[in-house]
């Protein structure tokens, strides 16, 4: 049974909740849903969680959960965080962030908008992998645990998604 209050629970988690929320579905407004629907699900079972683990690697469980749910119940089993490179009247896409300050130098704008486009590109399960270890600095044994599979399986991942990064990334060489 937890010693958390609802209220600490959701202070010490909601930050890297919505963060992860984000990254997974690529867009702040169904990250900000998928971050409201894992923090009801996690205060509702919060009795449930035994203060043997980190009450943010649970809530992260809860989040790649619900994340899976939602892309199953549309039909597809995992679906990329892209839209199209292009808009619908064929010109190029504008940034989703907004431009960048005056004093950010255009190229370092160019780098960046490229290393979110590729980390929306990879695939699904090869990013959670990535952006965990990378962003959340889970170990190895607390990604396994948050997406439930191998501890081998995560190291493939990590491999995979490391090597389609520096392919896209291949010209900022």
């Amino acid at each position: 049974m937890s010693k958390l209050s609802p209220e600490e629970f959701v202070r010490r988690t909601m930050e890297g909740v919505y963060a992860l929320a984000l990254r997974l579905t690529g867009n702040p407004s169904d990250a900000w849903d998928l971050a409201q629907e894992t923090l009801v699900k996690a205060v509702k079972s919060l009795a449930a969680f035994r203060d043997e683990s980190d009450p943010r690697t649970w809530a992260y469980r809860i989040t790649v959960n619900a994340w899976k749910n939602r892309v199953a119940s549309a039909g597809e089993r995992f679906r990329r965080a892209t839209e199209p490179l292009e808009a619908p009247d064929g010109g190029p896409r504008p940034l989703p962030a907004g431009d960048p300050p005056a004093d950010e130098p255009l190229e370092r704008a160019e780098r960046k908008a490229a290393v979110e486009a590729a980390l929306a590109g990879l695939e699904p399960e090869d990013r959670a992998c990535l952006q965990l270890r990378e962003f959340d600095a889970l170990s190895y044994e607390e990604i396994a645990g948050t997406l439930q599979i191998p501890v081998g399986t995560v190291k493939s991942r990590l491999h995979r998604a490391r090597l389609a990064l520096a392919k896209a990334l291949e010209r900022y060489r």
